[in-house]
C-alpha cells in the first residue's frame, strides 16, 4: 500500500481538530415538537455529520431502517407517526453505537420503556462520554502518529511507523473494543459465583 503521508498527515490532523470540537446535541437542543420522518432524517444526518465525505453514504439512515427500529423493539414507537426528543434521544445513540455494537446487543445497554427522565439522563451521559471518549481518542491518535505528525522521534512500542501500520493499529483497537464491550454486556444480572472458576483465571 502506497500513501501520500503529507495528505495523511493533513487529514490527520484536520480530523483530530473536528473531534476536539465536535459534539452530540444536549437533550435540551433535541426538538420536542413532534417531527415527521423527512425531518427526522435531515436532523439525523446534521447531529451525526463527523465521516469524512469519502466515506459519507448517501442516506446513513432511512426511514425504512428507523421503522424497522421500531418494529423490533429497539426504540419508542412514533407517537400518531411524529418522534420527539426520546425518539431522537434513541436514535442518536444507535446511530453513534451501530458500527461497534450489535443491535440487539445494543437493546441492553438502551432498553426500551425508560421513563422520560431516564432517557434524559441515559443521554446525557451518553453525549458526555462520547465527547470525552472523541477528544482522548483524538489525542491518542496524535500520541501515536507523533513521528508522522510532528517529525518526533518514536516514544513507544504504540507509536505507529507509516500509514498502514496506523490502519492496522486503529483497525485491532476497534476489534478489541468491541469484543470487551460484548463482553461485559453479557455479564449483566450475574454475580461472581454464577461464574466458572476458569473463566476468571
Amino acid at each position: 500500500m502506497e500513501y501520500d503521508e503529507g495528505l495523511v498527515k493533513a487529514k490527520l490532523i484536520r480530523w483530530g481538530r473536528y473531534l476536539n470540537h465536535y459534539c452530540l446535541p444536549a437533550w435540551e437542543q433535541l426538538p420536542n415538537v413532534g417531527l415527521y420522518m423527512e425531518q427526522v432524517l435531515i436532523l439525523l444526518k446534521e447531529y451525526l455529520d463527523y465521516l469524512p465525505p469519502e466515506l459519507k453514504e448517501e442516506q446513513f439512515i432511512t426511514a425504512a431502517t428507523i421503522n424497522n427500529y421500531v418494529q423490533k423493539k429497539f426504540m419508542p414507537e412514533p407517537i400518531k407517526k411524529r418522534y420527539y426528543r426520546v425518539h431522537l434521544a434513541y436514535m442518536i445513540m444507535i446511530c453513534t453505537l451501530k458500527h461497534s455494537l450489535s443491535i440487539a446487543t445494543l437493546q441492553k445497554l438502551i432498553p426500551v420503556g425508560l421513563p422520560e427522565e431516564k432517557v434524559k439522563e441515559t443521554y446525557t451521559a451518553f453525549a458526555l462520554r462520547h465527547k470525552t471518549t472523541a477528544t482522548y481518542f483524538a489525542d491518542q491518535i496524535a500520541f501515536a502518529c507523533g513521528p508522522m505528525l510532528f517529525d518526533e522521534p518514536r516514544t513507544s512500542d504504540l507509536t505507529v511507523n507509516d500509514t498502514a501500520d496506523l490502519i492496522t493499529a486503529t483497525a485491532i483497537v476497534s476489534a478489541l473494543s468491541r469484543l470487551l464491550a460484548e463482553k461485559l454486556l453479557l455479564l449483566e444480572g450475574k454475580k461472581i459465583g454464577d461464574v466458572a472458576p476458569e473463566e476468571l483465571e
